[in-house]
């Protein structure tokens, strides 16, 4: 059951969204609970910690008198639950500029000017939630989860080219097929972490298995379904061969 946060300071506000979401969670039958209706961004933190797992979070923006704006906030609850989904309701329609600051994804913006606007909004937000969950079990894919300074990306493991060693200690470079990662971490760990899907071609390289176009054996390279190379060692040709 996926647990939904409120947090809004204006109290007559947040009992008309509490009352509304209780009902629509209820008539349309959605595998929802409203877990927390506050005015205090420290007891949704504190919830999220003690509960982890994905979550839909309303929030207000300004959250007057206390020590974290919505945006904080927010930022905060993608380092608990880097899934969940961040819904703002707010009185400020363009906020793209303050998300991209903090680096978050939010699902949608409801301005609560207008009583029946918000809650329209509201019911297009959690319907949005529902198909996303419903798109993502359709797709079963798995996921390698990295933490990139204060951000953590989710990326699809079957668009994972290659790992390989960095210049710097500890450092490791993620090649996909959109993206390209630094990030701190051990070479024998992602190994095996991911398991027989990845082949240690190279004391510096981890291959994903499903992503080799062609084997150079003269130059000892492995071509890429996006024509990145690396190569492998002469102990692992034999090995390669039989994969291949």
């Amino acid at each position: 059951m996926l647990p939904v946060y409120i947090c809004e300071d204006d109290e007559a506000v947040r009992a008309a969204q509490e009352e509304f979401l209780r009902k629509l969670i209820l008539m349309e039958g959605y595998d929802m609970e409203l877990a927390l209706c506050t005015g205090h961004p420290e007891d949704v933190l504190l919830a999220a910690e003690r509960h982890p797992k994905r979550g839909v979070y309303f929030l207000d923006v300004e959250l007057k008198g206390e020590q974290m704006d919505g945006f904080l906030l927010g930022k905060r609850l993608r380092a608990l639950d880097p899934r969940g989904f961040l819904i703002y309701v707010t009185a400020f329609s363009d906020l793209a500029f303050e998300t991209f600051r903090y680096h978050l994804e939010a699902l949608d913006y409801i301005v609560k000017g207008d009583p029946e606007q918000m809650k329209q909004g509201m019911r297009q937000g959690l319907a949005t939630v529902v198909e996303r969950m419903k798109r993502e079990k359709g797709e079963e894919r798995a996921y390698f989860s990295v933490k990139v300074m204060d951000v953590v990306k989710h990326i699809p493991i079957d668009e994972i080219m290659f790992f390989e060693t960095s210049g710097r200690t500890h450092r490791i470079e993620l090649h996909g097929v959109h993206d390209r990662i630094d990030f701190i971490g051990s070479m024998q760990e992602l190994q095996e972490q991911l398991g027989d899907g990845f082949f240690r071609a190279h004391r510096a390289c981890l291959v994903n298995v499903r992503q080799i176009a062609e084997l150079d054996l003269k130059h000892r390279e492995i071509l890429m379904q996006n024509g990145e190379r690396c190569f492998f060692s002469k102990n692992v040709k034999g090995k390669l061969l039989d994969l291949f």
